[in-house]
């Protein structure tokens, strides 16, 4: 007996095609034209599909995202529903699956996925990976997994998984622990389990939350100027954690206010920590305030932190869910 999964569609590359007026792929497929040229769903699930319109990843907001997230909790909540599949832009995708890992309470899977290839592209990759995100949301065997990322065969965790090439149909890989399972032929291969999920229960998001990464000779300017209205800045620092002198000192004036402080890594692996002590080492950023992403990407841990502040939390409760595996 299959299961029953509902799909949303939010449009993304799966839904485009070439607009030679345009110069280029523009949204052209609903969800029930992408449904009709992918084969062989009805072996899998029984699907729902649910069409909310045709945008590119590019253009969310975290306030739509939150309205998405409801969407999604309403058909998870029906006892006939196994799990959900949402189809969108990979663009964004690393950070709206990240979201939605978040605030969804619901043990069932939900699969992420999308294209990399446009529909009048040759190697269009969208029916394949619809399929195989069906598959993975009506499995047993990736419930309490939570939010996953379902693309070229593969099952990646949301708050690891990468998007590591711009154009590449392999371009999601989790590069700290690897996938979770893969999908062949409709059949799930589980190859390891996600030790725990971070939550929160956020109505609202806090905005702004500001991202800035370091560079070489960097001079503060920036962190400065996004914390002049920012309810929250993430700096995603070079190695583990180490940024100049006077970006921290920007950091601290902003901190000195009551603004909420993340440090990461920009690297596209590891955490940033507290092994450097020299001035803009990670340690003088703990010391001055800052919270550590553990391993967290820099625009992650801008969703976790604008969620967190924007359900209230507190200190602490921000550090627990940045880096719930903290010493």
């Amino acid at each position: 007996m299959v299961g029953r999964v509902v799909v949303v569609f939010l449009g993304g590359t799966i839904s485009m095609a070439t607009d030679p007026e345009a110069g280029g792929n523009v949204p052209t497929l609903a969800g029930a034209e992408i449904l009709e040229r992918t084969p062989g769903l009805d072996a899998l699930a029984d699907v729902e599909p649910i069409d909310l319109g045709r945008v590119p990843a590019s253009h969310f907001t975290l306030p739509r995202l939150l309205e998405i997230g409801r969407t999604i909790t309403d058909a998870l909540d029906r006892p006939e529903i196994d799990g959900a599949v949402v189809v969108q832009g990979t663009d964004a995708m690393e950070e709206t699956a990240f979201l939605w890992d978040l605030v969804l309470r619901s043990e069932k899977p939900v699969a992420v996925t999308g294209a990399m290839r446009a529909a009048s592209e040759p190697g269009y990759d969208g029916p394949a990976n619809l399929r195989d995100a069906v598959a993975a949301a009506a499995s047993p065997s990736l419930r309490g997994e939570g939010v996953a990322v379902v693309m070229a065969g593969e099952v990646h965790a949301a708050d690891d998984v990468a998007k590591t090439h711009a154009s590449s149909p392999g371009t999601f890989r989790s590069p700290n622990r690897g996938p979770l399972a893969t999908v062949d032929r409709g059949e799930v291969h589980v190859l390891a389990r996600r030790a725990g999920r971070r939550h929160v229960d956020a109505a609202e998001a806090a905005e702004p939350v500001r991202l800035v990464t370091a560079v070489v000779g960097d001079d503060g300017a920036l962190v400065r100027a996004s914390a002049a209205d920012a309810s929250g800045i993430v700096v995603a620092a070079t190695g583990a954690g180490n940024t100049s002198a006077a970006m921290l000192e920007a950091a601290s004036e902003a901190m000195a206010r009551d603004v909420a402080v993340v440090l990461a890594t920009r690297c596209l692996a590891g955490r940033a920590s507290t092994g450097y002590a020299f001035p803009g080492g990670g340690a003088t950023w703990v010391r001055a305030g800052a919270l550590l992403a553990g391993t967290l990407s820099g625009p992650k841990a801008r969703i976790a932190l604008a969620l967190g502040l924007g359900a209230g939390l507190e200190r602490d409760a921000l550090a627990g869910l940045l880096d719930p595996d903290r010493g």
